[in-house]
């Protein structure tokens, strides 16, 4: 997490907290140490940010410190609140959790009658949708390896349950309601493959490098404007 988000997030806790907020929460709440809230909270007083109170008592941000309101409308808030609430149908579960943390955030920065209709959004989002991997993090793992553009080596099993080890060089992922979907240059096959991230039971990121090249990318593409 960057530093930037780690001290937002830390206003984010301490505004919406009714109580003081001990260091050890906020640490286990945002996955760091407890002597790095410490820093993190000391960087913010001396940024003149109202928080009070002391490591092993807890912190509290005084009354009367707000950020800058955000404006949308009911429309533009329903959506937030749909499209946030539908990532939990990605099987996804490193997606799922950056959109409650997007939600929570843009909860924290908008005036309090819109943020109560954000909180109650008249919207209902059913939670069936594709099945999460046997390995939870497989999802963050493919994309990180887009990002960095790695191939990776996997243990693919098809729907007869035959399994065969794959290296391919993944340049998409595509989220459907039934299944999410690796897309990638297969080198066993040497072409386009699409493998279901829950019949993947195996994966590594090689330091390898790829690049596919543009028109493939782009014929992939236009394949998909008709879906």
């Amino acid at each position: 997490m960057r530093r930037a988000d780690r001290l937002f997030d830390i206003l984010r806790i301490l505004r919406a907290a009714p109580r003081p907020v001990t260091a050890a929460a906020i640490a286990d709440e945002l996955e760091v140490t407890v002597r790095t809230v410490y820093r993190d909270v000391a960087t913010l007083q001396a940024r003149r940010i109202s928080i009070e109170g002391a490591a092993g008592i807890g912190y509290v941000l005084r009354r009367g410190f707000d950020l800058p309101p955000l404006m949308f409308t009911e429309d533009e808030a329903e959506a937030i609140a749909i499209g946030a609430r539908m990532v939990a149908r990605t099987g996804d579960p490193s997606l799922q959790k950056a959109a409650e943390s997007v939600l929570s955030k843009v909860t924290l920065v908008v005036p309090d009658p819109l943020r109560d209709y954000l909180n109650a959004a008249p919207v209902y989002v059913s939670k069936s949708g594709a099945p999460v991997p046997a390995r939870r993090d497989l999802p963050a793992t493919i994309r990180h390896a887009i990002r960095d553009g790695r191939k990776m080596r996997i243990a693919y099993e098809d729907e007869h349950a035959r399994q065969t080890m794959r290296v391919i060089q993944p340049f998409a992922v595509a989220y459907y309601v039934e299944a999410t979907l690796i897309c990638a240059w297969c080198e066993l096959r040497n072409d386009i493959r699409h493998f279901r991230t829950d019949r993947v039971t195996c994966a590594e990121v090689l330091d390898e490098a790829f690049t596919i090249p543009k028109a493939v990318i782009a014929d992939w593409l236009a394949e998909r404007e008709d879906e």
